[in-house]
């Protein structure tokens, strides 16, 4: 079979994923109907937002890291630590990052390796594709960002998301505002 074959097998499978996830908290929302929301379930009653696919780019670990650390939050509080990481394993596709997560996925099964919390996980998963690397991605990132078409106010948030991380502070940071 084709890369583009696989590539599609996978999309569908996604999509089938999805349609299930909807499913289940349908189920779910309908069992915990009649009871009273609290602080501590409100989160399960909200959408929040999936990660993005992660292929092992430096540039976008950080983001991805955000999104599954908000989406654990605020989703997957009550479940194992194996079930978060095995979660965001499953956004973890293409490139190096394939070869990263079976790696880590039999090490798992082994019993080689076992993670105390979600977060010493995507600290790891920080570690293997932020490296040193992601300081001089952010400070290339930086050092290109214009406004362009943007409102001041997107500008200015992402001039700070990409200066987060980039080794730039006080006046060398705001001689690269532009």
């Amino acid at each position: 079979m084709s890369q583009l074959n696989f590539q599609e097998i996978i999309r569908q499978q996604q999509e089938q994923m999805a349609v299930m996830q909807v499913q289940i908290q349908a189920l779910l929302a309908a069992q915990g109907a009649g009871r009273e929301a609290t602080g501590s379930n409100m989160g399960s009653h909200m959408e929040v937002a999936k990660p993005a696919i992660f292929n092992g780019e430096a540039a976008k670990v950080g983001g991805f890291i955000t999104a599954c650390r908000l989406f654990l939050r605020m989703k997957m509080r009550e479940s194992t630590v194996e079930e978060q990481v095995q979660w965001v394993l499953s956004y973890v596709q293409g490139g190096s990052a394939d070869i990263w997560k079976e790696n880590v996925m039999e090490e798992m099964e082994a019993g080689e390796v076992e993670y105390e919390s979600a977060e010493e996980f995507l600290t790891t998963l920080k570690k293997e594709f932020g490296g040193g690397e992601e300081e001089s991605v952010k400070a290339a990132e930086l050092r290109k960002l214009e406004q362009g078409g943007k409102t001041m106010e997107e500008f200015v948030q992402e001039f700070k998301r990409t200066a987060r991380g980039s080794g730039y502070e006080g006046r060398p940071l705001v001689e690269e505002f532009k």
